[in-house]
């Protein structure tokens, strides 16, 4: 990893710039930086091999702290600045790191540019395997798994991404939305950019105000970004600010064909799909956004199959740490976990998550069905439904809004057999850090609950 991390930073030249926000730093500047940060870290311990947890805001600081830890060696945890120290424990207990890297002082709301940071020592373990990359399933629908990625799996992720048609290129300015705490924003973002001399440019929140301050200010090239942030730009019109905007495209959780539609019609481009998982990586690339549903080819080098309706990749081990799932990886395969399958032109369609399919009184029902009548309604802005019973939750801005009126919505567009027997009204549905709607029952629940004991939900 130290000798991968040490080509990428020292690939272009000390002009050429890499991040932008309210200053720019060049890959000169950022060289020095993260030199700095390595003498630092390495005067407390850190060294080849060191486990350390990162819990650092998105911030210049940040990502010159991952740089600089890989390039010490080290194995970096890579954890949400979001998570509460209870839910942090939880991910300490499960990865026994050696040192935490966090913030001196207090954390300030939004991109900050700078954050004092203190590596403290910790009753851990050192790395016993290569991984140098920990992350974490996103923990929406049960307790985490923890999930490693070597350095050639790493290296191989950011060929892929630089051979994908469309992908941001030299010079180009590539507004990223994804938190870098995740896969794409560390791999896709920070690494694809530092190897194509790409132009990272961030907002100062996800609101559309500040995304379209920044893509104006800085004149972007591309956006990625959760679907959620093209459903607030599309509900925010500003086409000037991205006139010099060629592409886009989104990851995370597929896109919904009215949002891309919305977006599409309002800034006149297409938004693209990147599939992929925390445990693969970035799978399948369609940057145009002309292929939907499809969500592309593999990328190169990746070997995908539909068995049994669900889509599976090829690996050389399984991506767990600690603890394998045979449910998952067995015999070189990953099942993803969504189901999907291949076009006669090798395109990738998927067809929704496994578990969206629960079987009613001898009827299979897809629950992204159910989801997608509900999202009909006018003043419905998100909804997720989940069983084995049908219970949905539903995200309005609308304080009229009843879960009559949405049962009556549903009974006159779904069969009998696929009605939920539970609406449960909110004004918006909890998210896991990563930005996707949590779809498990039990913190689904609890949100509605607290919802209800400010007295601002409805109920079926």
């Amino acid at each position: 990893m130290r000798a991968f991390i040490t080509g990428l930073l020292h690939r272009h030249g000390d002009e050429v710039p890499i991040f932008s926000h309210r200053n720019t730093v060049t890959h000169g500047l950022l060289r020095a930086d993260v030199a700095a940060h390595a003498l630092r870290f390495a005067a407390v311990g850190i060294g080849d091999g060191s486990t350390v947890a990162v819990q650092v805001p998105p911030s210049f600081s940040h990502l010159e702290a991952v740089l600089a830890l890989w390039s010490l060696g080290a194995q970096v945890i890579s954890i949400d600045h979001r998570l509460t120290p209870s839910e942090a424990h939880v991910l300490h207990s499960l990865t026994r790191p050696e040192f935490l890297v966090h913030p001196s002082g207090e954390v300030a709301p939004g991109f900050q540019e700078r954050y004092g940071l203190v590596a403290s020592p910790v009753d851990g373990l050192p790395a016993a395997t290569p991984h140098r990359l920990v992350q974490f399933s996103s923990g929406s629908t049960g307790r985490p798994k923890v999930i490693g990625r070597t350095t050639q799996s790493l290296v191989d992720e950011v060929a892929r991404f630089s051979a994908s048609a469309g992908m941001p290129h030299h010079g180009e300015r590539l507004l990223l939305l994804n938190s870098p705490a995740h896969s794409f924003g560390l791999i896709g973002g920070l690494l694809h950019s530092l190897a194509a001399a790409v132009h990272l440019v961030f907002a100062a929140s996800p609101a559309a105000s500040d995304v379209l301050h920044q893509a104006r200010v800085h004149k972007v090239d591309f956006i990625t970004g959760l679907p959620f942030h093209f459903d607030l730009l599309a509900s925010s019109p500003d086409r000037s600010a991205l006139s010099t905007v060629r592409g886009a495209f989104a990851g995370g959780e597929l896109m919904l064909q009215d949002v891309a539609s919305r977006f599409l019609d309002v800034y006149g481009f297409p938004v693209g799909e990147c599939f992929g998982t925390t445990e693969t990586g970035a799978l399948t690339m369609a940057v145009s956004g002309t292929l939907r549903p499809s969500v592309g080819r593999p990328m190169p080098g990746i070997t995908a199959r539909v068995r049994d309706g669900l889509v599976e990749v090829a690996l050389p081990w399984s991506p767990y740490l600690y603890a394998n799932d045979p449910a998952r990886f067995s015999g070189g395969w990953f099942r993803t976990g969504d189901r999907g399958e291949f076009t006669t032109d090798g395109e990738l369609r998927l067809l929704g998550r496994a578990d969206s399919l629960v079987v009613v009184r001898g009827n299979k029902v897809d629950l992204t069905e159910v989801e997608q009548v509900l999202r009909g309604h006018p003043h419905v802005t998100e909804a997720v439904a989940v069983g084995p019973e049908i219970r949905a939750y539903v995200g309005t801005p609308s304080d009229t809004l009843t879960a009559q009126a949405l049962s009556q919505w549903c009974a006159e567009r779904l069969a009998e057999f696929k009605l939920p027997q539970h609406i449960h009204v909110m004004d918006t549905l909890p998210r896991t850090p990563t930005g996707k709607i949590i779809r498990n029952m039990e913190p689904l629940h609890a949100s509605y609950l607290q919802a209800h004991s400010a007295g601002n939900i409805g109920e079926e």
